[in-house]
């Protein structure tokens, strides 16, 4: 598969944040990423990221809208500015959650810097190993699984990174047709979705 596009040139219809895992989309030639695009740029695309995070929510479904400025700061971070932010919006889904972390599903409708990572931490919930918004701590199996008995000189981190993973993506076919591409987990997502489904397999209060 990798083979054929071995010295031709792709192109690049959007990108992901560094550190997150998951799905970036590249064309194969000019009209195609034209359609891809545009297809993003008039939000036609549908994205669902899977998200780590830090505490429990007290909602099992919350919408963000707080309007975002890009590059923001002197740390070059997107900010949330009632006057001057652009319109943002974020749907957010609670999956299941274990001690002091959580698994969230983000539906994001607008594609701004950050995005994700900015309206989850407006909420007191930001995402794990996030420098920017939150805490650059890794994330061990001590920190939430009750009574861990391991060797705290031996327990290496679940995730050390972005605790961010872009899942899903819908992307208009031809005609009516939609074109779904999903991405499986990687090992560190994995382990920690893994442990914490351990812990807690009921559904979330209503």
């Amino acid at each position: 598969m990798l083979a054929e596009f071995i010295g031709r040139r792709l192109f690049t219809v959007h990108r992901i944040d560094a550190g997150t895992s998951g799905i970036v989309v590249f064309a194969k030639n000019a009209p195609a990423h034209r359609r891809l695009s545009i297809a993003f740029e008039t939000r036609a695309v549908h994205k669902v990221y899977t998200a780590i995070v830090q505490g429990i929510p007290s909602w099992t479904e919350a919408d963000c809208a707080a309007p975002l400025v890009i590059n923001g700061d002197k740390r070059h971070r997107t900010i949330i500015d009632k006057y001057q932010g652009k319109q943002s919006l974020t749907h957010f889904k609670l999956a299941t959650r274990a001690g002091v972390v959580s698994i969230i599903e983000a539906v994001p409708e607008s594609g701004r810097t950050h995005q994700i990572r900015v309206h989850l931490a407006s909420l007191g919930h930001p995402i794990i190993c996030d420098a920017l918004y939150g805490k650059d701590k890794p994330l061990f199996l001590s920190s939430f699984k009750h009574g861990w008995r391991g060797d705290p000189f031996d327990e290496r981190p679940l995730i050390e990174r972005l605790a961010l993973h872009a899942a899903k993506l819908t992307l208009p076919g031809r005609g009516a047709d939609k074109i779904l591409i999903e991405a499986p987990y990687p090992k560190d997502m994995a382990a920690v979705i893994k442990q914490i489904e351990k812990i807690f397999t009921s559904p979330p209060p209503p």
